[in-house]
């Protein structure tokens, strides 16, 4: 099935709003739960790239209390709506929340401990300039964790994968899923792009029926 590109920005109120409405709970907690076993064991720096509406590095800094984390997103409407997750929990001192493109990222060459990403790859018309700005800015030691949708071989096994979702989601949100999985890569294609972007050490894999992974364990630089 070839790829049917969706917008690169979810930025309107009404998109922002559904996205934060749907129920990502359990997936959000184990990509977090992942995202700790991956990083620095004691104080670190992280970023999440594409953090929507800032679910994820809460959790983070939740399970991470020395860590400090940096999320980004190119949605002023979705960042509108993290900002008001992020004080709600009082973590306004450990995330800061920029309004910036995965794609030239405004940071250091190997500023950071880490980087996560989740659900990003997929909205990126062209993803390569997003690998190779992970690739610059985390630390040669550091550790990566990408994980998003891969794109299913056929209308059926899509079809089928929409259906499995479940009776909470309406019709909206519905498409939403479907156009996300109509514009993800090929397991085949993260491979190449990976390779392509000079990303060293990085496991690539089918976590699920819906999703890839891309990891890399941090090293101490010792």
């Amino acid at each position: 099935m070839e790829r049917q590109l969706e917008p690169e920005v979810m930025d309107s109120w009404e998109e922002a709003s559904e996205y934060d409405a749907m129920d990502f709970t359990e997936v959000n907690s184990a990509f977090a739960q992942e995202a700790v076993l991956l990083g620095p064991p004691e104080q670190g720096l992280v970023l999440d790239a594409g953090t929507g509406t800032g679910r994820i590095p809460i959790l983070i800094c939740q399970k991470r209390h020395q860590w400090q984390l940096v999320a980004i997103d190119m949605a002023e409407n979705m960042l509108q709506i993290a900002t008001q997750h992020v004080q709600m929990v009082g973590l306004e001192e450990r995330i800061r929340l920029e309004l910036v493109d995965a794609k030239r990222l405004p940071y250091e060459d190997g500023i950071f401990d880490l980087v996560v990403s989740n659900s990003l790859v997929h909205h990126l018309p062209d993803p390569l300039p997003f690998f190779a700005e992970i690739k610059r800015v985390c630390k040669p030691h550091g550790g990566i964790f990408i994980r998003d949708l891969f794109r299913p071989a056929d209308e059926t096994t899509m079809n089928a994968l929409v259906a499995s979702i479940g009776e909470e989601y309406d019709d909206y949100q519905k498409k939403l899923f479907r156009d996300s999985l109509h514009a993800a890569l090929t397991l085949e294609e993260v491979h190449k792009l990976i390779i392509i972007a000079g990303l060293v050490g990085v496991e690539i894999y089918q976590s699920s029926d819906r999703h890839w992974t891309a990891r890399r364990s941090w090293t101490s630089p010792d």
